[in-house]
């Protein structure tokens, strides 16, 4: 690999790589009807992936004390891990195959999430990916989570890079977010749960619509640093 190439990418997970919409709504909803808390609406649920387990029911439930937003964290890691035994979420289109051509590359890859580890191993064991990546962080390896930049500048510390070296991909404004506060390139995804005016509106560096788009980018990249080395 060049030099001047792109050398690490820090993905979001969910709704960047897995599609765990439908697992996460639905054990959402599920975790509300066993707690027997005020009903939410599907649409409720889903905007707040992207967020840690905690602050997603904090925003569900403004007000909630501290020990009944952990509960609620807490029946809902049961209940996803029971999930999964019958909702197998699946990788996006062409994931699993950019994630290994990237790696024959010589790209380091590594996943920044706002869910916990464990689960994050599992899913990325499960989707077959496991092996394309150097690093996983979920939001229980760091003090402060997206949007805070700590995720990624925890990564560069592990891996021995640089900001400029790197590129952070995600489906939500608190992914842009979190790599351009660490100094990053940022690239906004539009198949996950983000729209692209609130991608753009974060400040992406770039937007994709397909996973394959990516290796085109990586190229620019790489043609845009060799011309301005030339010049």
């Amino acid at each position: 690999m060049q030099d001047n190439k792109k050398k690490l990418i820090i993905f979001d997970f969910d709704g960047t790589l897995g599609d765990t919409k439908q697992n996460i709504v639905t054990t959402m909803q599920m975790t509300i009807r066993e707690l027997q808390l005020p009903e939410r609406t599907d649409e409720q649920c889903a905007a707040t992936i992207g967020l840690p387990l905690t602050g997603c029911f904090r925003l569900l439930y403004p007000g909630m004390a501290e020990e009944n937003i952990m509960q609620c964290a807490t029946v809902y890691r049961r209940i996803f891990a029971e999930n999964l035994h019958t909702m197998s979420p699946q990788p996006f289109p062409q994931v699993v195959e950019t994630l290994h051509r990237l790696k024959e590359q010589g790209f380091t890859m590594t996943i920044a999430s706002s869910r916990a580890h464990v689960s994050l191993v599992r899913l990325c064991g499960d989707m077959g990916i496991a092996d394309c990546m150097s690093l996983l962080i979920g939001a229980d390896d760091v003090e402060h989570a997206k949007p805070d930049p700590e995720p990624v500048l925890k990564t560069l510390e592990a891996m021995g890079c640089n900001a400029a070296d790197t590129l952070v991909v995600g489906d939500m404004a608190v992914d842009i977010l979190m790599g351009a506060g660490a100094g990053t390139e940022t690239c906004g995804v539009t198949w996950g749960n983000g729209t692209e005016e609130e991608l753009t509106a974060a400040g992406a560096d770039h937007i994709i619509h397909s996973m394959e788009e990516l290796l085109f980018e990586l190229r620019r990249f790489s043609s845009a640093a060799r011309k301005g080395k030339a010049n």
